[in-house]
């Protein structure tokens, strides 16, 4: 029986690079993924999965207006990085994809921004997936990373602005639940 997998976890925990592992283990074995990505996530170019540590391969892009069950291709899994930026009903339409066309779904992505609020794509993916893994980072003080901050040019903390601002390590920070409520 195929799954909805929500695999989330802090910035910079290595999701992508899971993502890639997990296509080419899929296709070492004769059997065809289709990988997705955010088009608003165009930090390595627009349709491209990339790691941190350097592997970087094509991608299907989605948008707000995507329909995963219409547009999917008949492949063995579906694999969906930035999947915090799903809508709530393209989460409901991989759902759906795994339960009625039984296809695996796989989904890489953060729970919430740099305050602390829920993205709606992984709100819907806590609900609907059938199985929830955590990918597991550290923060700078050594204990369990499981928030992200927003800082500036200087490494100052930010506290506003809007939900979505597309950046790396230059922009974000992963820091335990101490560090993330520490003035």
């Amino acid at each position: 029986m195929a799954k909805l997998y929500f695999r989330y976890s802090a910035m910079n925990a290595g999701k992508s690079t899971a993502l890639l592992q997990v296509a080419h283990n899929y296709e070492e074995q004769g059997q065809h993924v289709c990988l997705y990505t955010a088009a608003i996530d165009h930090r390595y170019g627009i349709g491209k999965v990339t790691s941190r540590l350097g592997p970087q391969r094509e991608a299907d892009v989605f948008d707000a207006e995507f329909d995963f069950f219409k547009e999917a291709p008949q492949v063995n899994c579906v694999l969906v990085d930035e999947a915090q930026f799903l809508s709530p009903d393209q989460v409901k339409q991989l759902h759906q994809l795994a339960h009625v066309r039984g296809v695996p779904v796989i989904c890489y992505g953060i729970r919430s921004d740099f305050l602390g609020e829920p993205f709606p794509g992984a709100t819907y993916l806590l609900a609907l997936a059938d199985t929830i893994e955590e990918l597991k980072n550290i923060c700078a003080c050594g204990k369990k990373a499981t928030m992200n901050i927003r800082v500036d040019g200087r490494g100052k903390r930010l506290k506003v602005g809007e939900q979505i601002d597309i950046g790396g390590n230059e922009r974000y920070q992963h820091v335990c639940g101490r560090c993330f409520y520490a003035e």
